[in-house]
């Protein structure tokens, strides 16, 4: 970096990007940031890996922006060491990565394969190397192409193939890694995947993504089983996505379309694992769950995990709308504030996420493993990404963060999305992210703005010593 853009940082970071207050957080407060394998690992095709939903999702024509794939991505694969180099500049203590199923298990079927167990150790010991404690998610929406061919998540074997996995997954890395995800956002894979088709494997078939929602709790509480039989003292959770819904008006008929909403996106995966079975609201939204139902499934979803994971992105707000369909919802997010994808900025339903969360459902230690936005960066001839707009997201979504655990929230960590710039699913590369801007080009990586801010709001909280 050019003394000029050192100068331009160190300007900005005094005049605009004001920190935290000190103390905001417990001294023990985990800071963390977070990617996902296919969104930044690249060599597709090397190493033994096998094609994933995604890579046949995003090689067919008109699907993914200007046809991008993660082909290359971010290069991880091959830049995994100088990436954590990294992650300890940046200061933080806990990185929030996933493992490709598709790498480790090609066909989503028996042995696992022997050069991915071996990237995985390097890369897990790499970060046990620099005192960053890992949190790895088991999957992250790359089920191996030959498992979508037999039927995908709609099929119950999948997740009976994925509690296999799983198994051998901790049974291979888990002298590494203590702390566990099973699945990250099923929403989105059941009602993305396989209802609007929107994400991969881009099927349309309303009553598939219904089978495919509680297959994917079952792998859930499949894989919790395995996890424990593998590792007693393992650390496991599930990453859901919530999002705080909001009623267009005070009509009746809005707020019902918000209780909708409510059930179709939050209550059919936070009800089942936290409260024991699908409340009857689900059940109204969804009548055809009941029919794939087995006797032990509720009991399985809903075993204990040690913490619960929050992703928290944004507030939509609901109304009645007699021509959607059978939810009957229209909806759209919060204004006026948002961010390149055109999602709100509110800070505040952050806060009461976690306070429901809190209150209605578990008295586990929460972490809020995603929560970041989206903007059009750039880098300027300085050569600094001065993404003001990112600082003042996430201190604005750090001081609801803040404020929750004041309330009474027993709220242990941030995982900010994300680490990188990287591929952004069906956006392609069109999004970013990532605290560190990523040429893809080049593959040069250069923090942002927002990234030594987090660097010395970490420093501020934690009081470890601030680095550069």
């Amino acid at each position: 970096m050019t003394m000029n853009a050192s100068r331009r940082i160190a300007q900005r970071l005094d005049v605009e990007a004001a920190l935290l207050d000190p103390g905001a957080f417990p001294s023990d407060f985990r800071w963390g940031l977070a990617t996902a394998a296919y969104q930044i690992e690249g060599a597709a095709s090397e190493g033994g890996r096998g094609p994933s939903i995604w890579d046949t999702f995003s090689m067919t024509p008109g699907l993914t922006r200007h046809g991008d794939t993660g082909d290359v991505a971010c290069d991880h694969y091959h830049r995994w060491s100088d990436d954590l180099d990294l992650l300890v500049d940046l200061g933080v203590q806990d990185y929030r990565l996933s493992v490709s199923w598709s790498r480790l298990q090609p066909t989503g079927r028996g042995g696992l394969n022997p050069q991915a167990v071996s990237f995985y150790h390097d890369l897990l010991g790499g970060l046990r190397d620099r005192g960053i404690r890992p949190l790895v998610t088991l999957y992250h929406w790359d089920l191996p192409q030959p498992l979508e061919d037999a039927g995908g998540w709609p099929a119950r074997a999948t997740a009976e193939h994925f509690a296999e996995y799983a198994r051998l997954v901790v049974r291979a890395l888990g002298d590494l890694a203590t702390d566990w995800v099973t699945l990250n956002e099923p929403w989105c894979s059941a009602f993305l995947g396989y209802g609007t088709g929107a994400h991969a494997p881009g099927r349309r078939d309303e009553l598939a993504a219904i089978a495919a929602a509680h297959h994917l709790n079952l792998a859930h509480g499949l894989a919790l089983a395995a996890i424990r039989s593998e590792r007693p003292d393992a650390a496991v959770g599930i990453c859901n996505i919530v999002t705080e819904v909001l009623p267009e008006s005070d009509d009746p008929a809005d707020s019902a379309a918000a209780e909708r909403l409510d059930a179709s996106s939050n209550r059919v995966f936070l009800d089942p694992v936290y409260s024991g079975g699908y409340s009857a609201e689900v059940h109204a939204v969804f009548p055809e769950l009941a029919g794939h139902i087995r006797p032990g499934d509720l009991e399985l979803i809903a075993a204990p995990t040690d913490f619960v994971g929050v992703n928290h992105y944004q507030r939509l707000i609901a109304s009645h709308d007699d021509e959607a369909g059978r939810l009957k919802v229209s909806d759209h997010p919060a204004e006026p504030a948002s961010t390149s994808f055109g999602w709100s900025v509110t800070p505040d339903s952050l806060a009461a996420v976690l306070q429901r969360v809190s209150t209605e459902y578990s008295n586990l230690p929460i972490y809020v493993t995603e929560n970041g936005a989206s903007y059009d960066d750039y880098v300027d001839p300085d050569g600094v990404v001065a993404d003001t707009e990112r600082v003042a997201y996430l201190r604005g979504y750090l001081d609801a963060a803040a404020r929750a655990i004041r309330s009474g929230v027993d709220l242990r960590g941030y995982y900010a999305w994300s680490f990188l710039d990287n591929f952004e699913w069906a956006e392609g590369y069109g999004k970013r992210f990532g605290l560190v801007h990523v040429d893809y080009g080049t593959q040069e990586r250069i923090p942002k703005l927002s990234a030594h801010w987090y660097r010395r709001t970490i420093a501020g909280q934690s009081g470890h010593p601030q680095r550069g």
